[in-house]
């Protein structure tokens, strides 16, 4: 009788959540620059609640766009008259998400050991334990610091790695800022655990934490992330309320303060790019930029993203180089190089504006530090169970952006932006 009872509620939560029954995901191939035009305008159609997963942005470059199962024909209808190709890369969305399910449903079986099952994806409270743990059992190592509360009330915790001293200099690591990339919140916390299993043991790890501490949020987003498991799996933004409107959060990779507003965001509240009513709006966005101001000795800010294979750097809202150009890209190289030893997988990197799209987002102007954005998976990590892969690369490009800090003796312009994405980070 237990078991059916349990069974039945795991039933029940998901039957709760929202469902993506028959929506299709598809690969589009603007020509030129003008169909790419015709697809920005597609966008803007709300009544069609087009879910862009990777936007039209280089002809040749392929755009990846989930269409609820109502509007199918009207897109295909509109693409075949333009005369825009297409195809189908996913039947059925729902199919994928089941599958996702049944694999936590049957981890969460195999768990019951007691031992954090890495090749899984967790909930918010298993992520907190697994870093309570972490603490507990690394006392000279792994700290828990507490920056703020999200929209919600929710604790945002960071661990700090450290081998002593204060207010050393430092390296921030965020993932999940996107609450439905839970590759990447399983990349952080297996990144976690590894730091604690290599230092020692891995001489470029131990050099940097000898010198460096690490802060590693691994849930920037808490409360969207909450929601991803509890109601919406393709839930991308914030949860905070916007006065006037029926639609509920922000875009916080959109909120950050450099280029806040400008192409690459949306004014409109129900929009997932919404960069909300002013920078730095969203409690979870404003901690950061509150406790790394506060520390005054970041030397690099990376950020995680899922989907594409891209290792990016500033700028993202203006076309100019940065003034320290040569260098982002000379680490970049390096970061790309050591992804590639591992799986042979092949990264494109560049500035954000001529890698991708002109982006606001802007976090890199928060302090002196160096920005790297990286998107490491590509379309199936949203239905994966094996995060480890993603979360090995991030910590040999991650090692390779940052063992140069270590001897440098100025402070580093900008911030890292490191990533694997559901959707365009």
């Amino acid at each position: 009788m237990k078991l059916i009872l349990v069974f039945g509620a795991l039933l029940g939560h998901i039957y709760c959540q929202e469902t993506f029954v028959g929506d299709q995901v598809l690969e589009i191939t603007p020509r030129n620059e003008e169909q790419i035009k015709h697809l920005v305008e597609l966008e803007a159609e709300e009544h069609l609640q087009l879910d862009f997963w990777k936007l039209p942005t280089i002809p040749g470059e392929t755009a990846h766009v989930r269409v609820p199962f109502v509007s199918i024909q009207a897109v295909k209808v509109f693409l075949e008259s333009q005369g825009i190709a297409y195809s189908t890369m996913i039947e059925d969305v729902q199919v994928l998400l089941d599958k996702e399910n049944e694999e936590m449903l049957l981890n969460r079986r195999r768990q019951r050991n007691g031992n954090f099952n890495f090749e899984a994806y967790h909930t918010l409270e298993e992520i907190s334990q697994e870093m309570d743990t972490l603490a507990a059992q690394y006392p000279g190592l792994v700290s828990k610091v507490n920056i703020g509360q999200s929209f919600e009330k929710r604790p945002m915790n960071v661990l700090k790695f450290s081998t002593g001293g204060s207010k050393r200099p430092a390296i921030w690591i965020d993932t999940g800022i996107h609450s439905r990339e839970w590759v990447t919140q399983a990349s952080g916390v297996w990144f976690a655990k590894k730091i604690t299993q290599d230092y020692g043991q891995d001489s470029t790890l131990t050099a940097i934490l000898d010198s460096m501490d690490i802060f590693l949020e691994i849930v920037t987003n808490p409360d969207g992330f909450a929601f991803t498991h509890s109601k919406n799996r393709m839930w991308r933004k914030t949860r905070s309320l916007t006065p006037g409107s029926a639609c509920v959060g922000v875009d916080p990779n959109r909120n950050w303060d450099t280029g806040f507003g400008l192409a690459g965001a949306s004014s409109n509240p129900c929009s997932e790019t919404y960069h909300g009513k002013f920078a730095n709006s969203e409690v979870e966005v404003k901690s950061i930029v509150d406790f790394v101001k506060s520390h005054g000795n970041i030397k690099a800010f990376i950020s995680i993203h899922s989907y594409s294979q891209l290792l990016l750097y500033p700028y993202g809202y203006k076309a100019e180089a940065a003034p320290d150009q040569q260098e982002l890209d000379q680490l970049a190289k390096a970061a790309v190089t050591a992804l590639a030893s591992l799986y042979g997988t092949k990264f494109k990197y560049g500035s954000i504006i001529k890698t991708i799209y002109q982006s606001p987002r802007g976090r890199v102007l928060v302090t002196q530090t160096k920005p790297v954005e990286a998107l490491l998976t590509g379309p199936t990590a949203r239905a994966s169970s094996t995060p480890s892969p993603s979360s090995s690369g991030t910590r040999g490009a991650t090692a390779s952006c940052c063992r140069p800090l270590r001897s440098s003796p100025r402070p580093r312009r900008r911030g890292w932006r490191f990533g694997p994405s559901w959707s365009t980070p």
